[in-house]
């Protein structure tokens, strides 16, 4: 299949290029392209968008001091790409997403596929708008779907607990959390599945309900580090089931793809040694 990919380069969209490539797929990637100008899509048989503007580092409150370009850019514009890939003659979109349309939701309230969203931020808000804006497009040929994942972690360079690990090893202070987390590698093989099986609507994607005392006891006995991991969290969180993903054969990796990770994602946070 020729699948056109937006956001190739960024932390998530290295792992979706690299599994799309693997199961023998052509990517068109979209260098140079912006979320404010019409794509390159003609060919391609699908379009996975995982392009998203932000202030570096920062998903939620990242418009910054701009909020209408943020919203112009993520919004319009993913509306306005998800209009050429129809016009294109492709046949199928996913939309990467957020858990963060469900933030205005309790903590601790469950979160099964299906969940109506209910966003705090403005990010979660320009999320699950162009979702809608996507579902309104679906049709005969056209199956489009979204996928809400949690935060995304694995390898490469300047991965999403760098910062934390770097503190963690100096023994600087760690303030209890606890989160839910999924491998990019998962993320990709939930896409590769929702693409193979044409499946149209909102799916979660998530798998480890991850306290960083566990995380960095893990850390702790790989390096050696002299410093305790912080005390286990005592926040509520909102779990996602992925009963829907679970249907059509997914299996995330769990604690076995985050302890075949770790070495990796250390390795350029660890000091040479004499």
């Amino acid at each position: 299949m020729r699948i056109a990919l937006s956001g190739a380069s960024g932390l998530v969209g290295r792992f979706l290029l690299r599994a799309f490539r693997a199961e023998g797929h052509q990517v068109e990637t979209l260098p140079g392209w912006r979320l404010d100008q019409s794509a390159p899509l003609e060919g391609c048989a699908a379009l996975v968008h995982a392009a998203f503007a932000h202030v570096p580092g920062k998903y939620r409150c990242g418009e910054g001091d701009d909020p209408e370009r943020f919203v112009a850019l993520n919004r319009d514009g993913s509306l306005r790409l998800f209009e050429d890939a129809k016009a294109a003659g492709a046949g199928q979109v996913v939309f990467l997403s957020s858990r963060a349309v469900y933030d205005a939701l309790p903590a601790g309230t469950p979160l099964p596929d299906g969940t109506p969203a209910a966003p705090a931020s403005l990010y979660g808000r320009v999320k699950a708008e162009a979702e809608a804006g996507l579902a309104a497009l679906s049709g005969e040929g056209f199956a489009t779907a979204s996928i809400r994942a949690t935060g995304i972690y694995g390898p490469g360079e300047g991965h999403k607990w760098s910062g934390l690990f770097a503190d963690y090893l100096a023994g600087r202070p760690i303030a209890p959390r606890v989160a839910t987390e999924l491998h990019g590698d998962d993320l990709a093989a939930a896409i590769l599945l929702i693409l193979r099986n044409g499946a149209r609507g909102a799916f979660n994607a998530s798998d480890l309900l991850l306290d960083r005392h566990d995380l960095l006891a893990e850390v702790q006995r790989l390096t050696g580090c002299p410093h305790p991991p912080p005390p286990g969290a005592e926040n509520a969180v909102s779990v996602m089931s992925c009963e829907r993903l679970a249907a059509l054969g997914w299996q995330p990796g769990g604690w076995d793809a985050l302890r075949a990770s770790l070495p990796a994602m250390l390795s350029p946070t660890i000091p040479d040694r004499p």
